[in-house]
């Protein structure tokens, strides 16, 4: 801002101030915040802050200090300090994998999700390129069905009996794909409500009891004790969770078998794909789970759906699913949660708000059974009420086993300090050179953006994003 004449003492300049004082109340908030940005003295400082976190839509300010120092003479090698950041702070990404949240980050964990599944697939990041060679499945699990829904085509045909609540069993007519009927019962009060939620809660522990069973059907097809397996092989995995669009959750996951030291050793010749098939199968199947002990509902086990697929994955891109397009499909829906069933990406804190909810009836029952479920002592453990916004799942969006690949932590260290040292960007971590030691002191300074500072961080990820696009046609083109 450009300095002039003091409005206490000269009347010119205080008439001046007064007028520009009543032109801006005449703004709106948003517009008023838009001119405070623009009197920043140091607004190029702030814009370049925002284009090195992509726009991020709910950034985290840092205040702090790195000082780099020699170890040996003492000599300050390095130094950065927020002092001289635009407000004295700042803003770092908020990492939300999201995309109603934050589509930056969210297209930032989708590709490093991408990255991580398709280096199991065919090697690199620390994985030998030999993996191609292991027995691989793309496998689909999926939940029970806790009553009848609409679904899209053809729905359930007409009968004439009816339901014990004068429903009509069946629908008849046919669903586009965009329907919103689609996931919805035919009959809400037919619908096992608290077994959807437990299962969902549950699933988690289902997949490990899948995962484990699996070892022990290998050992019985080969004949090979339920100890002894786990010496001669190993299975890797790496799953994603999907919201169907009835708000259950189901599992697509790539399977692999492995040396009994990981990926870096081949498995037994008799570790075969169709092998690894048939014991998928039979595993799934025979997984169950008690549901646990309360008065609220009526006991039964939990297991997964009849509907399992399992597509196995040659070796490099030749066959039906190539590495690529399960890596990319398996990273769609990290970017994704429950509110592509209709649900929210917020926690629930009061029954009030789950009645103001903008969703359908059939989403609030869930939400509504999941707080309900979660005031019992018996089921505690499971904290629905924390996850009742998740319809009750509490798991991970991705889990991995650790030799499938590489880690989130590693990749994002990696592109970190890519960044750092073209950019000569400050370094958040220690510096582990044994001739240099590193001091920090960071404090957290607050998060979000204001509303002008919104839109301009919008605009800037939308820049970046059709950029990428742009470069990403033109290598095609050249290709």
């Amino acid at each position: 801002m450009t300095t002039g004449p003091n409005p206490h003492t000269d009347p010119t300049a205080r008439r001046a101030l007064l007028d520009r004082e009543a032109r801006l109340r005449q703004l709106s908030s948003v517009e008023r915040d838009l001119v405070r940005l623009g009197d920043m003295p140091d607004l190029n400082r702030w814009l370049e802050q925002i284009r090195a976190t992509g726009g991020c839509a709910e950034p985290v300010y840092l205040t702090g200090h790195t000082t780099t120092l020699d170890v040996g003479t003492g000599e300050v090698l390095r130094h950065y300090s927020t002092a001289t950041e635009p407000g004295g702070r700042l803003p770092v990404r908020c990492r939300n994998r999201r995309a109603t949240r934050c589509p930056s980050c969210s297209r930032e964990y989708s590709g490093d999700t991408f990255h991580l599944v398709r280096s199991g697939l065919t090697g690199g990041k620390g994985v030998p390129e030999t993996v191609r060679t292991h027995p691989r499945l793309f496998v689909t699990l999926t939940a029970p069905s806790f009553g009848p829904v609409h679904r899209a085509g053809g729905c359930h045909p007409v009968r004439r009996r009816r339901c014990e609540h004068g429903g009509r069993h069946g629908c008849g007519r046919t669903h586009p794909d965009a329907d919103p009927l689609i996931g919805q019962p035919l009959c809400i009060d037919c619908y096992d409500y608290p077994g959807h939620v437990l299962w969902n809660a549950m699933a988690p522990a289902l997949w490990k009891a899948f995962r484990d069973n699996l070892y022990h059907h290998i050992a019985v097809r080969t004949g090979s004790g339920r100890t002894a397996i786990r010496k001669l092989m190993r299975v890797s995995t790496a799953k994603v969770a999907e919201y169907q669009k009835r708000g259950a959750v189901h599992f697509h996951a790539v399977i692999r078998l492995d040396g009994p030291t990981g990926p870096t050793t081949p498995p037994p010749p008799w570790a075969t794909a169709d092998l690894l098939i048939e014991t998928v199968r039979s595993a799934a199947a025979a997984v169950a789970l008690p549901r646990p002990e309360s008065a609220a509902y009526a006991d039964g086990r939990l297991s997964f759906g009849t509907q399992l697929d399992a597509h196995p994955l040659a070796g490099g891109d030749g066959g039906r699913l190539t590495d690529d397009a399960v890596a990319a499909y398996v990273a769609k829906y990290t970017s994704k949660s429950a509110e592509t069933a209709g649900a929210v990406d917020r926690r629930i804190t009061t029954p009030a708000e789950i009645r103001a909810l903008h969703v359908t009836p059939h989403i609030r029952a869930l939400i509504a059974t999941a707080w309900r479920l979660g005031e019992l002592p018996e089921l505690q453990h499971l904290r629905l009420r924390t996850w009742a916004h998740m319809l009750g799942y509490r798991g991970h969006c991705l889990t991995k086993t650790h030799a499938y690949s590489t880690t989130y932590g590693q990749l994002r260290t990696d592109r970190a300090e890519h960044a750092r040292t073209l950019a000569g960007a400050p370094a958040l971590y220690t510096d582990w050179d044994t001739d240099t030691t590193t001091e920090t002191a960071w404090r957290f300074a607050g998060t979000s953006h204001t509303p002008a500072e919104a839109l301009i961080a919008a605009g800037i990820a939308e820049d970046l994003a059709t950029n990428r696009e742009i470069a990403r046609q033109s290598a095609g083109e050249r290709s």
